[in-house]
């Protein structure tokens, strides 16, 4: 999905794989249960609203005007805290990085957010960039 945008084009298929596997990694966290509400719990919800917005932009209102660049921005946060998730579970459940970072506010930890963060604000500028012009329909 994310090569898509950077390419400047959209790939179909895996851009509904995407989306669809994203919604149910949220939707699928919340049956779990929990006697106060969590961060996993913030992160899914507005992981759900972002892909939501993604989902309008795309299918409902076909990428026309600023619906484009709010799909790129939507998609792409999305995904983001995917990583970002990944990034958690990855420092919860690999023993050398949580012996790196056992309660998660020690610098290696910290470094790696950011570097994802950074990377994936690049990488979204590039996108919002690439895939903001609509295509030119030509007839011959």
């Amino acid at each position: 999905m994310l090569y898509g945008l950077i390419a400047g084009k959209p790939h179909g298929g895996w851009t509904a794989t995407f989306l669809v596997t994203t919604i149910l990694t949220s939707v699928t966290g919340f049956p779990l249960p929990a006697t106060q509400l969590l961060p996993s719990h913030i992160v899914g919800v507005i992981s759900i609203v972002l892909l939501a917005v993604a989902v309008a932009a795309l299918y409902v209102y076909r990428l026309a005007g600023a619906w484009r660049w709010i799909y790129v921005a939507s998609a792409v946060t999305a995904l983001y805290l995917n990583v970002f998730v990944g990034v958690v579970q990855s420092f919860l459940k690999v023993p050398a990085l949580r012996a790196m970072a056992p309660t998660q506010s020690e610098p290696p930890f910290l470094f790696t957010q950011l570097v994802v963060l950074v990377l994936f604000i690049a990488l979204a500028i590039v996108a919002a960039i690439r895939f903001r012009i609509e295509p030119v329909v030509t007839r011959e």
